[in-house]
C-alpha cells in the first residue's frame, strides 16, 4: 500500500462529508468516491480545497489547493488540520508534472546562468572592498587560542557524544509503525466509525489502496482526534488566581533558566580570559591591560579621602552608602552583592566599628586586596575568607583608640570577581538606640553624626537597610534617611529577613505597603526585598542564592501578589544599584572636575604670591630634601683627618677626667710623707680607676665627640644655605638617632687593657717626654688654679679696685666670706702641709675666731670656703713643684739621689698623659672604622621611621609653606585623575 499525506485546514462540515463517504463505501464494497469537501465560514487565503475527482485511473485521488501539489509525505497533529494517508501516486500525472517542471527549467537556464556569472562578479567586487575596509586583526592570533585547543575541543566532543548521547536513529526505533497504528484504529473502530468521530473535532483519515487480482480497491479509515478545545470543555477551567500563580511561577522559572545561563556563560568567560591573561602573561612586553573605569574611579575617591578627611562639601562624587539599624543586615547585603562573606561576623553585637569602602569589580579572579597591602585574598578558599575576615577585624579595632567604640577612619579595599556588579559601597556602623555599658557615651550620637555627613553628599547613593522580621515602628533608620533625601531621589530601599517576615505576619498588607512606599514617612527610587541567609553564618553565598530563589519561588507573598518579580533577589538590587550609581557619576563627575581646576587656578596664584621665588615642594619632598641633606653629613664625617679626632678625642677625655684625678688620685697621694708612699698610692688609685670607670668614661667621651663633631657639621652646612623649615626635622633626627646609638661593648674591654698597661709604665724614656710631661703639668694646673681663684672671687665678692672703678658693692654674704677666707688663710699657713679637710678643732677654732669678729658662720659655710682656698693653694705649690722640675730630667734618670728635688708629679703626669694618646687613638680607630657607619644606619632608620610616621612628619615639617603646597599637589593629582576619568567614561560612551 502506498501512502500520501494531504495536509489542509478544514472544518466541520469537511468531516461530515466524509462519514458520509465512508459509510457509502462500507455499503458498496467497490466504488468510485467522487466527493467535495467544500469549507465553511473559513478564509480563502489559509486553506486549501481538497478535491477527490474521477480521474482515468479509477482510485486515484488529486488533492489541489492554490500554492502547490504536495510532492512528499507529510503527518501535521495541530488544530483544525487534516491529515491524509494512503493516497496512490497515479504515475502518468507525475510524468506530466516532470515534463513540465524539467520545461520551464529550459526556459529559465539562460536567465539563470547570465545572473548567476553577472552576481558572482558584483559579489567578488563586493568582498574585495569589505576585505579592504576590515582592519588587521592579526594581534587576535596572541590572544586566541591556538589550532591545537580546537582539535583537542572537538575531539573531547566527539568522545563525549559516542560516550553519553544515544545512536543514530534511537527515536526511529522506539516510534510505531503507521500501519501498526491503522491496524490498532480498525480494532478499536470495529468497523463502525461513528464510535471513533466527535462532533466538531480534529480528524485524521486514511486511505488505503490494496493491490489485489479483482482490481483496485479503496479502503478508508477515519482515526479521531480530539482537540484541545473539546479537552478543555470537559475538563474545569482554572480560575483567574490559579493561572497568576501558574504565569508568576513561570516567569520565576524563565529568570532562574536566565541566571543559570548568565553564570555559565560568565563562568565560561572566566576561563577565557585567564587563558588570555595566562598568554598575556608570556607576551606582556607587547601589550599592556589598561585600568577598569572602576578601579580609576576608586582611586579618585582614595585622593578625595587623603585630600578632605572631613569630607566636606568639596566632595560631591558619588558612593552607595549603605545604611541600616544594627543587625538589619547591612553588611550580609553588601556581602550578597559582593558575592563572598568577607566581614566579621557576630551574634547581635556590633561589629562594624569604621567605614568600610568596596570598590567592587568585574575580574576573572574572585579576589579581595587592602588598599595599602599587595596581598590578593582568594575568595574561593574558607581559609583565605577567615584570614580576610580577621584583617578586617584587626584593622578596625586598631583604629578604635582608647574609651572610643566607633571611628571615623576609612579602610579601604577592592573585590574583583566574575559577574560582580561595578560599584563603590561604603558600609557604615549600624545605628543604635541604646548604649550599653561597653560603650562609650557619645557612641550613638557618633554613629548618627557619622551616618549623616556620609549621607549630605548631594549625589551619594543611600542603600536603606530595613529589618523585615522587626515592627516598623521600631525602626530608626528611615526617620534619618527621610531628613537627609526627603524627595527620596536617590534613596533605594532594601527590605531584608523576608523569610522570616513571611512566617511571622498575620497581615501580607504590611509588606506590600513597605514596598510600595506606603509605611514609612520615606520616599525612595526603588524598593527591593531580599533574603541574605538562613540563620547558620558559616554558610556560603552559593548556598544562601539557592535558598534565596526556593523561597521566592515558593513564597505565599509572591504568589498573592505582594511582591513582585522585578523586586526580589539581591542579584536584581545590585544591578539596580549599579545602574543608579554610574548615572549619578555620569552626571556629577564633570562638574567635580571644573570644581577642582578652579581650586588648583586659586592655589597656584596664592603661592606665586607668597613664595615667588620659591619651588612649590610638598612635606614629601621637603624631607627627601632634607634627608639628603643629613645623610651628606654623615658621609662627611669621613673628610675629618686622625688627628683631628685624636686631639678632640684627647681635650675631651681630660675634661672629663681631670676632677677625678685631682680630688681621688693626685690630692690625696700628696699627702704622703715620702716619694714611695706616693708612687704607692698613685699606683693603687690608678689600677683601681682603669678597671672599674676609666674604659666607661672614655665610651662615654667618645659618644659625646662624635655626636658634637656631626653637630659641628650640620651647623656648619646650616650656615652656608640654611633653610629653617629644617631645623625641627634635623634636631630631632640628631638626637633620636644619637640616643639609639649604642657604642660596641666590646671597646670597653680592648680600653682596659691597653689602659692599665699604659698607666703602669712609670718610666720616661727621653727629655722630650720629659718637658711634654711638664707642660701638660703647668697647663692643667693653670687651668685649675684660675678655676680656683674665679670660684673665690665670686664668694667675696669685687675687691677694693672694683668697688672704687666700677661702684661694685659686697653682699653681707660675701662679707662673711671675706672674713672666712682671711681666718683659714691664717690656718693655712700656720702649716705647711695641710691635709686637703679640716678636723673638727680647727673647724670650731676657725668659727670662734670668725664670732669674735661679728661674723656668724656655720661650719658648712667654712667648709665651703675652705675647698676652694685648699686648692687654690695646691695648684700654686704644685706649679712651682713643675717649673723647679723643668731641668730634672736628669736627676730623675739618676733616681733623684742627693738632688733634693721631688718630682713625682711629673711622672705621674706623663703617665696620664701617655694613656690620653693611647685612649684618643684607639678612640678614634673605633669610630673612622665602625661607629661612624653605625651612626649612619641609625641615622636612615630614624629617618625611615618618619616617613612611614605620617604624624611625626607632620608635626616637624609644618608651616605655611609646606601647607600650601601640600594642598596645591593634592588638588593637582584629584584634577588630573579626575580628567583621566572622564576620558575613560566619554571614550566608553562612545
Amino acid at each position: 500500500m502506498m501512502h500520501r499525506v494531504v495536509p489542509g485546514v478544514f472544518g466541520p462540515k469537511c468531516q461530515q462529508c466524509l462519514q458520509k463517504s465512508v459509510k457509502a463505501y462500507h455499503s458498496t464494497k467497490n466504488i468510485r468516491i467522487n466527493a467535495l469537501i467544500s469549507h465553511h465560514s473559513l478564509s480563502r487565503q489559509d486553506l486549501y480545497i481538497c478535491r477527490l475527482l474521477r480521474l482515468p485511473h479509477p482510485s486515484s485521488i488529486q488533492c489541489m489547493s492554490r500554492y502547490s501539489m504536495l510532492r512528499l509525505p507529510k503527518t501535521i497533529y495541530n488544530k483544525n488540520r487534516l491529515a491524509v494517508y494512503g493516497i496512490p501516486f497515479l504515475r502518468s500525472a507525475s510524468h506530466l508534472r516532470l515534463l513540465a517542471t524539467v520545461s520551464r527549467f529550459l526556459r529559465l537556464r539562460y536567465l539563470v546562468l547570465g545572473t548567476t556569472v553577472g552576481g558572482g562578479v558584483a559579489l567578488n567586487k563586493t568582498y574585495e572592498s569589505w576585505k579592504d575596509r576590515i582592519p588587521d586583526l592579526g594581534w587576535l592570533k596572541e590572544f586566541l587560542p591556538d589550532r591545537k585547543y580546537f582539535t583537542q575541543f572537538g575531539e573531547r566532543m566527539k568522545a563525549y557524544r559516542s560516550n553519553y548521547l544515544p545512536e543514530k536513529g534511537w527515536l526511529k526505533n522506539k516510534l510505531p509503525s503507521w500501519k501498526t497504528i491503522s491496524d490498532w484504529l480498525d480494532e478499536v473502530s470495529e468497523g463502525d466509525s461513528s464510535t471513533v468521530f466527535g462532533d466538531g473535532g480534529d480528524s485524521m483519515w486514511t486511505l488505503g489502496l490494496h493491490e489485489t487480482e479483482a482490481g483496485s480497491t479503496v479502503t478508508m479509515h477515519v482515526l479521531p482526534f480530539k482537540s484541545e478545545a473539546s479537552q478543555e470543555d470537559t475538563q474545569p477551567k482554572p480560575s483567574d488566581k490559579q493561572r497568576l500563580e501558574q504565569i508568576q511561577d513561570e516567569m520565576l522559572k524563565v529568570q532562574i533558566t536566565y541566571q543559570k545561563e548568565v553564570e555559565r556563560l560568565e563562568k565560561e568567560n572566566r576561563e577565557l580570559r585567564k587563558q588570555l591573561l595566562l598568554r598575556g602573561q608570556k607576551n606582556a612586553k607587547k601589550r599592556t591591560m589598561r585600568k577598569s573605569l572602576i578601579d580609576m574611579y576608586s582611586e579618585v575617591l582614595d585622593e578625595l579621602a587623603d585630600y578632605d578627611s572631613s569630607y566636606n562639601t568639596q566632595d560631591h562624587l558619588p558612593r552607595v552608602i549603605v545604611v541600616g539599624d544594627q543587625s538589619s543586615g547591612k553588611t550580609s547585603v553588601l556581602e550578597m552583592v559582593a558575592q563572598a562573606r568577607i566581614f566579621p561576623r557576630g551574634s547581635g553585637e556590633m561589629m562594624t566599628r569604621s567605614p568600610v569602602k568596596v570598590t567592587l569589580s568585574e575580574g576573572p579572579y574572585h579576589i579581595a586586596q587592602f588598599k595599602d597591602s599587595n596581598r590578593e585574598f582568594d575568595l574561593t578558599k574558607e581559609t583565605e575568607l577567615a584570614a580576610l575576615r580577621k584583617e578586617v577585624e584587626v584593622r578596625m579595632k586598631s583604629s578604635v583608640g582608647d574609651a572610643k567604640t566607633v571611628s571615623s577612619d576609612v579602610i579601604s579595599m577592592t573585590v574583583k570577581g566574575p559577574g560582580i556588579q561595578r560599584m563603590v559601597l561604603v558600609d557604615l556602623p549600624g545605628i543604635i538606640s541604646t548604649e550599653t555599658t561597653g560603650m562609650a557615651t557619645n557612641t550613638r550620637d557618633s554613629i548618627q553624626r557619622m551616618c549623616k555627613t556620609y549621607m549630605e553628599n548631594p549625589n551619594a547613593i543611600i542603600l536603606c537597610i530595613q529589618d523585615g522580621s522587626l515592627d516598623a515602628e521600631r525602626s530608626n533608620v528611615t526617620d534619618l534617611v527621610s531628613q537627609m533625601d526627603p524627595q527620596g531621589k536617590r534613596t533605594i530601599f532594601v527590605l531584608t529577613k523576608v523569610d522570616l517576615a513571611e512566617s511571622s505576619l498575620y497581615n501580607p498588607d504590611r509588606i506590600k505597603q513597605i514596598l510600595e512606599g506606603k509605611l514609612f514617612p520615606m520616599k525612595a527610587l526603588g524598593y527591593f526585598a531580599v533574603v541574605t541567609g538562613k540563620g547558620n553564618t558559616n554558610d556560603s553565598i552559593h548556598t544562601i542564592k539557592e535558598f534565596e530563589e526556593n523561597f521566592f519561588r515558593s513564597s505565599k507573598l509572591f504568589r498573592e501578589g505582594v511582591l513582585k518579580p522585578s523586586q526580589m533577589t539581591t542579584r536584581n538590587l545590585s544591578m539596580a544599584v549599579s545602574e543608579c550609581f554610574w548615572k549619578m557619576v555620569k552626571e556629577s563627575v564633570e562638574q567635580q572636575a571644573d570644581a577642582f581646576k578652579a581650586t588648583r587656578f586659586n592655589l597656584e596664584t596664592e603661592w606665586k604670591n607668597i613664595f615667588p621665588r620659591l619651588r612649590e615642594l610638598d612635606r614629601d619632598e621637603l624631607f627627601e630634601k632634607a634627608r639628603g641633606e643629613i645623610l651628606d653629613e654623615v658621609i662627611n664625617l669621613s673628610q675629618v683627618t686622625p688627628q683631628q679626632w685624636e686631639e678632640a678625642f684627647s681635650k675631651k677625655l681630660w675634661d672629663k677626667m681631670s676632677t677625678h684625678v685631682f680630688e681621688n688620685i693626685y690630692l690625696p697621694a700628696s699627702q704622703a710623707e715620702d716619694a714611695g708612699t706616693f708612687n704607692t698610692t698613685i699606683d693603687i688609685r690608678l689600677k683601681h680607676w682603669a678597671d672599674q670607670q676609666l674604659p666607661r668614661k672614655c665610651v662615654e667621651v667618645g659618644w659625646d665627640t662624635l655626636q658634637e663633631e656631626f653637630v659641628k657639621f650640620v651647623e656648619n652646612n646650616n650656615n652656608k644655605d640654611h633653610d629653617p623649615i629644617f631645623d625641627n626635622l634635623k634636631d630631632s633626627v640628631i638626637c633620636e638617632s644619637m640616643t639609639k646609638h649604642k657604642w660596641d661593648e666590646k671597646a670597653e674591654d680592648s680600653l682596659r687593657v691597653i689602659q692599665i698597661n699604659a698607666l703602669e709604665d712609670r718610666s720616661v724614656s727621653d727629655k722630650q717626654q720629659w718637658d711634654q710631661a711638664i707642660q701638660f703639668m703647668e697647663t692643667t694646673l693653670k687651668d685649675k688654679l684660675k678655676q680656683a681663684e674665679s670660684a673665690l672671687r665670686s664668694m667675696v665678692g669685687p675687691g677694693t679696685r672694683e668697688q672704687w672703678l666700677y661702684w661694685q658693692y659686697k653682699s653681707l654674704e660675701q662679707k662673711n666670706r671675706a672674713a672666712t677666707k682671711t681666718e683659714l688663710e691664717r690656718l693655712l699657713q700656720s702649716k705647711n702641709k695641710h691635709k686637703p679637710t679640716l678636723q673638727f678643732d680647727e673647724l670650731t677654732t676657725a668659727r670662734k675666731n670668725l664670732q669674735t669678729q661679728g661674723v656668724e658662720v656655720d661650719s658648712e659655710f667654712i667648709r665651703e670656703t675652705w675647698y676652694q682656698l685648699y686648692r687654690q693653694d695646691f695648684f700654686k705649690k704644685a706649679l712651682q713643684t713643675a717649673q723647679e722640675c723643668r731641668k730634672g730630667f736628669y736627676h730623675y734618670q739618676g733616681g733623684f739621689t742627693n738632688s733634693g728635688l721631688e718630682c713625682n708629679d711629673v711622672v705621674l703626669f706623663w703617665r696620664l698623659q701617655k694613656m690620653l694618646q693611647i685612649t684618643s687613638n684607639a678612640l678614634r680607630q673605633q669610630v673612622m672604622n665602625n661607629e661612624a657607619r653605625r651612626l649612619e644606619r641609625n641615622i636612615k632608620d630614624v629617618l625611615e621611621d618618619i616617613s612611614d610616621d605620617k604624624q611625626t612628619m607632620q608635626r616637624l615639617l609644618t608651616g605655611k609653606r609646606v601647607l600650601l603646597a601640600e594642598e596645591l599637589k593634592r588638588v593637582r593629582q584629584i584634577q588630573e585623575k579626575l580628567e583621566e576619568f572622564v576620558q575613560a567614561l566619554n571614550k566608553e560612551k562612545q
